[in-house]
C-alpha cells in the first residue's frame, strides 16, 4: 500500500533527485532488514553453550595479555621513571 503511494509521487522515486535517493536507500534498507530478520533463528542450547564458551575463552585470553602487559611494563615504568 505505501509502495503504491510512492509510486504516485515521481520525485520520490527518481534515483537521480536527492530525496529520491534517500527514499529509495530507505525503502531498499527497510526490504533487506525484513528478509534478514525473517532469516535469523534463535540458537539451540548447544550452539548458545559453544558461543558462551567461545566469548568466555577469548575474554580470558585477553585478561590475561593485559595482565602481562601491565605486569611488564610496571618495572620498566618505575626504571625510567626513575621511581624511589
Amino acid at each position: 500500500m505505501a509502495a503504491a503511494k510512492l509510486q504516485s509521487i515521481p520525485f520520490l522515486t527518481d534515483k537521480n533527485n536527492p530525496i529520491g535517493y534517500c527514499v529509495q536507500g530507505a525503502i531498499e534498507f527497510a526490504a533487506d532488514s525484513r528478509r534478514l530478520v525473517q532469516r535469523c533463528t534463535k540458537p539451540d542450547a548447544k550452539e548458545f553453550k559453544k558461543i558462551a564458551v567461545a566469548c568466555a575463552i577469548g575474554f580470558s585470553i585477553m585478561g590475561f595479555i593485559g595482565y602481562t602487559v601491565k605486569l611488564v611494563f610496571i618495572p620498566i615504568n618505575n626504571i625510567i621513571v626513575g621511581g624511589q
